[in-house]
């Protein structure tokens, strides 16, 4: 293969932003293509064809049709997303419900659908590299693995975006994918005496990435490796932590058509209106004290528990909270009991509302991630971008991209907001008063949030570094 000759990428995921979204997996598959094709990477991105999806790609080109797919007729889809092509993966008796992504009984057998479609069309229409993103995609590199020993190469990266999401299901259903007898062994697709997902790509692919440096360092510990963490070690010499971008097109406060008032590093004033805004929405009241915002799930790995417990406190020393988000329904209703207790100082929507997070970005003036592991996030990246300063643990991806405000970095000029140690309630209530502190001296606070907006946190060099890895895994380099 020679330089000007574009590597040909099969990306493979269940969602991809802006067609289909749950989280910030989305916005990577979204992303990716983009930074890659000033690399030489030429990527198409294959998703199933839930109903969002089959709307927004109606009239499409069939290009190819199974009769028997894991038990279903499919049929594939090309379309593009953005200027890149996406493949869609047509199977109305898998995808074409209603309700949530995932959680069906037979989820095994729709995301195994999807990913031995991406193994025979990677192998079919010539693709030099396959690479699946998390358990939904991951039997896919174990489907390539297992073809017959004459077929044509396709080498193939996994990537983690968070390995406590594994996709383990009975091992009844090893005869239904159509691997051979030899795939189900300790290091194939068998998992504690039943089928692993995420495990069999692990095993089969040619490369693991996970999704900061930091995050990989720590699946190597039983701590958060969940119990993956032995054969994340037995592979080590191939697993590469690389920082997820954001998109500059989507995510920039100069740009944004979600906020009320557009503003820029140099133009901080302009925020006000924006947190007038958030005020209004979540019924706060109209003052100059901070404002600390959470985007999230609401669930134990977000430390969320733990921030209901510090509510009070967040109150008492003048802070308010406006809350985007859902998940546990037991932490649902702490957090809306914080707000009736706490009215006009906390509010709380519970769901999700992409536009809405976009003006809690860009008004808000603080942003809470207390999580106990964070892979890498983007909520923080979001959040250093539109001055709204994270205030996060200091685990995986977090402690990789926010620089906390000690006494060095504030002596240094570089500080971007505040870590704190192991989630739980000091640790918490310490760097929300070590926030307020800092907050209520505004040319300090300022120095913070500009040096978060002035930090390079798009997808250029994280794209650089996928290439290089695809490139190194083809002979293409």
């Amino acid at each position: 293969m020679t330089s000007d000759v574009p590597l040909k990428v099969l990306s493979v995921a269940s969602e991809a932003f802006p067609l289909v979204k749950t989280g910030g997996l989305a916005d990577v598959v979204g992303a990716l293509p983009d930074a890659l094709a000033p690399h030489g990477v030429a990527t198409t991105t294959l998703i199933p064809g839930y109903p969002t999806v089959g709307k927004a790609v109606k009239g499409a080109k069939v290009v190819h049709r199974w009769k028997d797919l894991m038990g279903a007729e499919a049929r594939l889809l090309s379309a593009r997303i953005g200027s890149h092509p996406l493949l869609v993966l047509d199977a109305p008796a898998l995808f074409a419900r209603a309700g949530g992504l995932y959680g069906a009984e037979d989820d095994w057998r729709r995301f195994a659908a999807l990913s031995r479609a991406a193994a025979e069309i990677a192998d079919g229409m010539h693709f030099d590299l396959l690479h699946a993103h998390d358990w939904q995609a991951a039997l896919a590199p174990a489907y390539l693995r297992y073809r017959p020993a004459d077929a044509r190469p396709v080498a193939s990266v996994m990537t983690v975006h968070n390995i406590a999401f594994q996709g383990q299901f009975g091992a009844e259903i090893f005869a239904e994918l159509g691997l051979p007898d030899a795939a189900y062994a300790i290091d194939g697709v068998e998992y504690y005496g039943g089928v692993g997902f995420l495990k069999a790509g692990l095993e089969s692919a040619d490369s693991i990435t996970t999704v900061s440096p930091t995050y990989a360092a720590e699946i190597r510990e039983g701590r958060f490796g969940m119990g993956l963490e032995g054969l994340i070690e037995t592979r080590r010499g191939r697993v590469h932590g690389i920082v997820n971008g954001i998109d500059p097109a989507v995510w920039n406060p100069e740009t944004d058509t979600a906020l009320p008032s557009r503003y820029t590093a140099r133009a901080l004033g302009r925020r006000k209106a924006n947190k007038r805004a958030v005020e209004a929405m979540f019924g706060l009241d109209t003052g100059d004290g901070p404002i600390f915002t959470v985007i999230s799930r609401l669930t134990w790995q977000k430390g969320m528990d733990v921030l209901v417990q510090c509510l009070d406190e967040l109150v008492s020393l003048g802070g308010r909270l406006a809350l985007l988000g859902s998940g546990d329904a037991h932490l649902e209703a702490a957090f809306l009991a914080a707000a009736a207790r706490h009215p006009g100082r906390i509010g709380v929507t519970i769901g999700y509302d992409e536009p809405l997070s976009h003006l809690l970005q860009g008004g808000a003036d603080a942003i809470l991630i207390p999580s106990r592991f964070e892979p890498c996030g983007l909520t923080q990246l979001y959040g250093l971008a539109y001055g709204c300063v994270p205030v996060v643990a200091r685990t995986g991806g977090l402690a990789d991209t926010v620089i906390d405000a000690n006494e060095a970095a504030l002596a240094a000029g570089v500080a971007t907001g505040f870590q704190h140690g192991e989630t739980g309630y000091h640790t918490l209530a310490h760097a929300i008063r070590r926030t307020i502190t800092a907050y209520a001296r505004p040319d300090l606070w300022c120095t913070i949030q500009r040096n978060g907006m002035r930090a390079d946190f798009s997808w250029a060099e994280s794209g650089r570094r996928y290439a290089e890895l695809y490139k190194s895994l083809t002979g293409a380099a």
